[in-house]
């Protein structure tokens, strides 16, 4: 029999100190059997983190795709904004702030700050209100809280019309999706890269080394494992982490569904492309109706004071201009392609990843163990024989009767516990973003609202997350386990 290490003879008899090999002739002491047991563990260990960064590399290139095409769809919809704005004269040219802090609050919303849509945009529409009444009026109004009483007259009055509602639910939407679908390409990526850190349980270093290196010490160095054999030890090794496997796919799932609802009437592009000429119609609606508007006005706020010779009023611009025709959005079929081929790329990646917890046993022994028409001829824990035993099932309750790692059931990894929770957040995240709910700002009280108080940005996203979870996670998680 020839051993892995020619230094060392073949015992012949069974050494009293061997603990981790079948009993029989070895070539190995319990020390050599300790530091091949921390080889194996480290060589498993190692292709875990290899796996896990390769999913942490697809997920990344996932963000880095669809953050790419949305900051530029974003910077073609405020730059067209001088091009279909220009028309309306003064009230955008001397406003051009008012407009460009619309596009900074979308922006910052989207790169995670704690932004109340709905009530920026309210804010947005109240105060155009205020500065094209301030610019039509027959009469020169400057009072402050005169503007302001104008200016409350938005929601009740509507004078834009139906657009600033329909506009806030469309924009809303779409960037709560849009938003929330980063977050959980983050969380992801976030929870692999946290879960294949998890260090291998003494039992399992025990299976490994039996495993991989006890043939070596039986004199069958060329001899791989048999694949069943492989399985068990690797289920058992890995059984906290296939735990994962139903919120993970719950929530790969309700990712794809968030990145479908992209190209869903309208579509993401439409609605970020069209908001200035959304803008343009509520503003042309508002012209349309000036005297009735100002009327009712009047009636509520009061007549402000005497006539002046202020900035030119709407109906003497439609005298000059001809008029404030009707624009028309008109989408352009390259970014509608656009769109789709990005939905289509992210949703075939994602679905390919939807069962790496439970696959990465196999991945792993498909590596390392014996091919399909060796299972005769295989090392089965005790020497090159078939393996009898059944394969195990996943996750931690299927182990109970793993004949290659023993675990105490009772007992789960806190650390994957809490990114099962992490992916049931999210999960729930992303099932409120297709709602158009924000869910941020459902509840910001107490220790919630502390989780607010952050900046925009990739890590701020996942420090805001972290920070809602462990708010919650005494009840949770006692769900959990």
């Amino acid at each position: 029999t020839q051993c892995l290490l020619m230094l060392f003879p073949i015992l012949k008899a069974i050494s009293e100190d061997v603990r981790m090999c079948p009993k029989g002739p070895t070539c190995c002491t319990s020390t050599m059997e300790k530091n091949l047991a921390d080889l194996s563990a480290q060589e498993t260990e190692g292709l875990i983190r290899e796996a896990g960064r390769s999913l942490q590399a697809t997920f990344n290139a996932l963000h880095r795709s669809f953050d790419t095409y949305f900051t530029e769809l974003h910077g073609r919809s405020e730059r067209s904004l001088q091009e279909v704005l220009s028309p309306l004269g003064p009230l955008y040219s001397q406003n051009t702030r008012l407009f460009g802090d619309l596009y900074t609050d979308l922006r910052q919303y989207y790169r995670g700050s704690a932004l109340n849509l709905d009530e920026n945009l309210s804010d947005f529409w109240s105060r155009l209100l205020e500065r094209t009444f301030k610019a039509s009026a027959p009469t020169d109004v400057s009072n402050e809280d005169y503007l302001e009483c104008v200016a409350k007259q938005q929601e009740t009055l509507r004078p834009f019309g139906d657009v600033p509602r329909d506009m806030k639910a469309k924009v809303i939407r779409s960037f709560v999706t849009a938003r929330s679908f980063v977050q959980g390409l983050l969380v992801s990526t976030d929870v692999v890269r946290k879960v294949s850190q998890v260090p291998l349980g003494p039992e399992c270093l025990r299976a490994l080394m039996k495993l991989f290196y006890c043939p070596h010490c039986r004199g069958l160095a060329s001899v791989k494992p048999c694949s069943n054999y492989c399985f068990n030890v690797m289920k058992g090794c890995l059984a906290n982490q296939a735990d994962l496997d139903p919120v993970w796919q719950e929530l790969i799932d309700t990712m794809i569904q968030v990145a479908s609802s992209f190209s869903t009437e309208p579509s993401l592009d439409v609605v970020l492309s069209s908001i200035p000429v959304r803008i343009y119609e509520a503003v042309h609606y508002l012209q349309e109706n000036t005297d009735a508007f100002t009327a009712k006005v009047y009636q509520t706020c009061g007549i402000p004071g005497e006539p002046g010779t202020g900035s030119p009023t709407l109906h003497e611009q439609k005298r000059k201009s001809g008029s404030l025709t009707a624009l028309e959005y008109k989408p352009s079929p390259t970014a509608g392609l656009r769109l789709e081929m990005q939905v289509s790329d992210i949703s075939s990646k994602l679905r390919e990843m939807r069962h790496y917890w439970v696959q990465l046993p196999v991945e792993l022994c498909r590596k390392l163990a014996a091919g399909g028409n060796s299972q005769e001829d295989c090392w089965n824990g005790n020497t090159k024989a078939r393996y009898l035993p059944e394969v195990m099932g996943d996750g931690l309750a299927n182990q109970i009767n793993n004949p290659e790692v023993e675990l105490d059931i009772t007992k789960p990894d806190m650390t994957v516990r809490q990114q099962i929770m992490q992916l049931k957040i999210m999960s729930n995240r992303q099932k409120s973003a297709l709602e158009g709910n924000d869910v941020d700002f459902q509840d910001a009280s107490g220790s919630h609202s502390a989780c607010l108080n952050v900046s925009g940005g990739a890590k701020s996203v996942l420090s805001f997350l972290q920070c809602t979870i462990l708010s919650k996670s005494s009840e949770f998680l006692f769900e959990i386990i």
